[in-house]
């Protein structure tokens, strides 16, 4: 399917809303997480955290009638608009399998769109995992309602009973007469009134699902294939020029002084923009704009010049504010009456190092401003080009265009700002293209994290306590009102991953957080894969302490519930599919680490050999429970492509800092796993509950950790720091 930029960005018709709101997905969870934000309490903290690592994050809240979600033209093909960015990552494929299901349309009936804000806003983005989760009963419940609607037209037009009425691939038929019928298109267009229920319709169970669970063709892959899906870099507009910002070298560098030198005579300039704290060339080619930008005459602050060494100081335990996050029993009265073990972890910083930059096009005209843009939040985007240029949020549309790649770097709208600064300016549509140096050195990175982990055990190798005290740059915080970060104390989004999961009597989980001179943020999983890399790290080595297989030891300390029992079926079947135990070729190891992660449960198994100290990833095995599976395929894609790309972190990726700036500018001073050092991956897929969870980010949890325990296996040393390396 196609994006098409001349969609128009109002729904045909729009009628008053008389509904419960069956869109907003908030319950008793979301109560107690709205209770600690406003109480503050250490007991509401804790029950935020249970909240958060279940849920996947603040639910969505899209209350919108159906023809806002849906158009359906008269040859009977169905448009469905999303408030949800693909970058990838599939969802728009299995979100249109869910409104499928519920229409009883086939998928390729469909043609898919991402929403431009006028016709749907999503308060909350494209994040956290929870884009299938948080919409899978929102728009089941919408797009049945549409469905009945359609029935009750159907039923007036051919004077019969709405349960008469047979649907097959938006079609009804009178079950006594099957040549008496009523497309969806028709009625589609025959509804002036959207009289809506009180409460939706009866929705499909599981038993009667067709669309969900089957392996559909990706929606998106054909206008990718040949060229026609439009990013942030292909947007082109009537009138469009091209701008270019001047940015810092260094990571607290201020503009002091800007003053236009040559730059407005040179060729294709079409205006200089100079201010306090802004310079920037608008001009008709890209070459022409960084031309042009490259002799302004400027002159920065630099601000302190800090080293590497200062900042990782910074991310210590011990250092700042700690929070408890977990608790349960007593872990200081347990920690001595065992063998006591110790270890201490660190990660890098890490840049998101997508495929395409950021990029979007801004076109501020005196009644109305578009702005197209590769973004994971359209709703914040918009109301932070509302603030640069002082216009109100209702005159700003966005349309959102696919994404190459995320991670939640592109919930940034720096890029939008500033094309929309000038083209408030030149007073014509302005592209803001980064260069790759560029997007490496603006915005923000993965922080660092050190976590310090103590446990005992007794004379069977049970844990009796274990305690982790996790420290780490801000995630969440930078991105929340100020008062978010005093009242909750603990960032969730840097201490994802950190409880310990397992059943143990007394265990106790603390958040150190560290405020950083450098920009830190979102990044796939979050906290998730420096904290899994330390907890499941530790967790091996409390298994070689206690002279138990690895395998064994995770088996013995899950909790005996509902996911307990989920977590041992995959580990199991990780162990089966490898032949746990079995000899391997000579040099090669297998390493085990999992992760319970907003409901879903992973499971892998790194096969690796270490050879002159250089690490080798033969196979990962995974195994995979994300409850329910709307599309293997997909759940499949997501598990090698977040593996791929936690193991390029494990063993190459970080971010270093000297005299103030980042030591790598491009690919060439950063490496990224390569194809041929990629290892075969295998996936299994496990179809567990009626409702699905989380897929973008857990599997990226687990695959340090299984990396570095095979490691141990193969050599007897115990690797503790990322990016994996020998002394």
């Amino acid at each position: 399917m196609t994006e098409n930029m001349n969609e128009p960005v109002k729904p045909r018709k729009r009628r008053r809303l008389s509904r419960r709101d069956f869109l907003i997905v908030l319950g008793v969870g979301a109560a107690g997480f709205y209770a600690g934000v406003r109480l503050g309490t250490p007991y509401l903290r804790l029950r935020l955290v249970d909240f958060l690592e279940e849920s996947g994050g603040p639910p969505s809240n899209i209350d919108a009638p159906p023809d806002a979600w849906f158009e359906i033209l008269i040859n009977n093909t169905v448009n469905l608009y999303l408030p949800k960015s693909e970058m990838g990552q599939g969802v728009h494929t299995g979100l249109a399998q869910i409104a499928a299901e519920e229409l009883d349309v086939d998928l390729d009936q469909m043609q898919v769109f991402h929403a431009p804000t006028t016709r749907l806003v999503d308060p909350v983005g494209t994040s956290a995992s929870n884009t299938i989760s948080s919409l899978f009963t929102p728009l089941r419940e919408v797009a049945a309602t549409l469905r009945e609607l359609m029935r009750a037209e159907a039923a007036s037009q051919l004077n019969v009973l709405p349960q008469d009425l047979v649907l097959e691939a938006g079609v009804f038929s009178v079950s006594s007469n099957p040549d008496q019928q009523r497309k969806y298109g028709e009625l589609f267009q025959s509804l002036d009134q959207w009289e809506l229920p009180e409460n939706p319709p009866a929705l499909k169970d599981p038993s009667q699902y067709r669309q969900i669970g089957q392996p559909l063709p990706r929606v998106d892959l054909p206008a990718k294939i040949v060229g026609k899906a439009v990013y942030g870099f292909d947007v082109r507009i009537p009138g469009m020029l091209y701008g270019a910002v001047a940015r810092p070298e260094t990571i607290e560098g201020k503009l002091v002084n800007a003053s236009p030198g040559q730059a407005a005579s040179l060729p294709g300039v079409v205006k200089v923009v100079t201010e306090d704290d802004f310079a920037g060339v608008v001009a008709k080619s890209r070459e022409e704009a960084y031309r042009a930008l490259a002799s302004l005459q400027l002159e920065w602050d630099p601000g302190k010049l800090w080293q590497q060494e200062e900042i990782e100081a910074m991310v210590t335990v011990g250092q700042g504010r700690g929070v408890v996050i977990q608790r349960e029993g007593n872990v200081n009265q347990n920690l001595n009456n065992g063998t006591l073990v110790e270890a201490e972890y660190r990660t890098p910083m890490a840049f998101h190092a997508y495929m395409e930059p950021m990029a979007a096009v801004a076109d501020v005209g005196p009644d109305k401003v578009e702005i197209w843009a590769s973004t994971q939040a359209a709703n914040r985007l918009r109301g932070a080009v509302a603030e640069a240029i002082q216009r109100l949020q209702d005159e700003i549309v966005v349309h959102p265009v696919y994404l190459g790649g995320g991670f939640g770097r592109k919930i940034d709208e720096l890029a939008a700002v500033e094309a929309a600064r000038l083209s408030q300016t030149a007073g014509q549509p302005v592209q803001v293209a980064m260069s790759r140096p560029e997007d490496f050195n603006t915005g923000f990175l993965r922080p660092p994290t050190h976590s310090i982990l103590r446990a005992s055990l007794d004379e069977n190798g049970m844990i009796l306590a274990i305690e982790h005290e996790a420290s780490s740059g801000e995630v969440a915080f930078p991105f929340l009102p100020s008062i978010m970060g005093t009242v909750m104390g603990a960032d969730f989004g840097s201490y994802r991953g950190a409880n310990v999961y397992y059943a143990v009597p007394n265990k106790q989980t603390t958040a150190w957080l560290a405020k950083l001179p450098v920009s830190t943020g979102w990044w796939r999983g979050l906290g998730l894969m420096p904290n899994t890399f330390a907890v499941e790290s530790f967790i091996d080595e409390l298994a070689n302490s206690a002279n138990l297989d690895p395998l064994e030891f995770r088996l013995r300390h899950l909790p005996d519930d509902e996911t307990g029992q989920r977590t041992r079926n995959a580990l199991q079947i990780a162990a089966e599919e490898v032949n746990w135990g079995a000899s391997l070729p000579e040099g090669h190891a297998h390493g085990i680490a999992m992760s319970y992660d907003y409901g879903t449960i992973i499971v892998e198994i790194a096969e690796v050999s270490v050879e002159n100290d250089q690490i080798r990833v033969h196979k990962v095995t995974a195994v995979a429970d994300p409850g329910l599976v709307i599309n293997p395929d997909n759940v499949i894609a997501q598990t090698q492509g977040a593996i791929t790309m936690g193991l390029s972190a494990s063993l190459l990726e970080e971010v270093q800092i000297r005299d103030g700036a980042f030591q790598a500018t491009n690919f060439n001073q950063y490496p990224l796993l390569r194809n041929a050092d990629a290892p075969d991956i295998k996936v299994v897929v496990l179809n567990s509950r009626n409702s699905p969870t989380g897929m973008g980010e857990p599997p990226i949890g687990p695959i340090p950790a299984a990396v570095a325990n095979a490691v141990f296996v193969a050599t007897g040393q115990r690797l503790r720091r990322l990016p994996l390396k020998f002394d």
